[in-house]
């Protein structure tokens, strides 16, 4: 495959699906990926996909087939988030974008104060540093000043701020259709071709 692996980053703010739904599209269209997910992010994963990723590497094996698909494995590695011998921890190892998605808004935090105290906010600190192409699926509302001023500070560091705000203009009949509105967008973002967004007038 000549395309980079993404890293996708799951962290405990609401909007679990979204996540689901991108780590299928990357199985469906046979695209690698990278996914690292906080100890919040399994935990809404349990409450919003009814999926439990356990503690176990044969739970979180079986919990993944469940919300991703049988063959999950041939496409999807998950990384434990204390594993800093993992490849994603150097900046001497290029990937593709890096999605977070959900980003809480301690996540966001993290990233934009650098404290890289997981693999997770690590991978990110590195794709701001070296110059690549960080997404950040913010899910919070309402937002105060300090939120606005960390998404500010990270936009003018080169992340793109990315709001989990679905359009309705193409009519969605339910609720799927609002999350492939979302994840079209985001795939559009970091070039992905993608079928999953109805466009403006198409």
């Amino acid at each position: 495959m000549k395309d980079s692996p993404c890293v996708v980053g799951i962290s405990g703010a609401s909007g679990a699906p979204y996540a689901k739904r991108i780590l299928q599209f990357f199985v469906e269209t046979k695209r690698l990926a990278h996914v690292l997910i906080t100890e919040a992010g399994r935990q809404v994963i349990a409450e919003e996909c009814g999926v439990n990723l356990g503690k176990t590497s044969t739970e979180l094996e079986q919990g993944l087939e469940k919300l991703i698909g049988k063959n999950y494995a041939d496409y999807i590695t998950c990384h434990e988030l204390n594993n800093w011998n993992s490849p994603l921890a150097s900046g001497s190892v290029k990937s593709g974008p890096m999605i977070v998605l959900p980003c809480s808004v301690h996540t966001l935090s993290a990233i934009a104060n650098s404290h890289a105290s997981n693999l997770l906010e690590r991978r990110a600190d590195i794709m701001l540093k070296e110059k690549q192409r960080l997404v950040l699926v913010v899910r919070e509302m309402p937002l105060h000043a300090i939120h606005l001023e960390q998404m500010l500070r990270l936009s003018q560091m080169g992340a793109h701020i990315f709001p989990a705000m679905p359009g309705f203009y193409h009519h969605p009949r339910n609720v799927n259709d609002m999350i492939d509105f979302v994840v079209g967008r985001i795939l559009d973002s970091i070039d992905i071709p993608n079928n999953l967004v109805t466009r403006w007038k198409s």
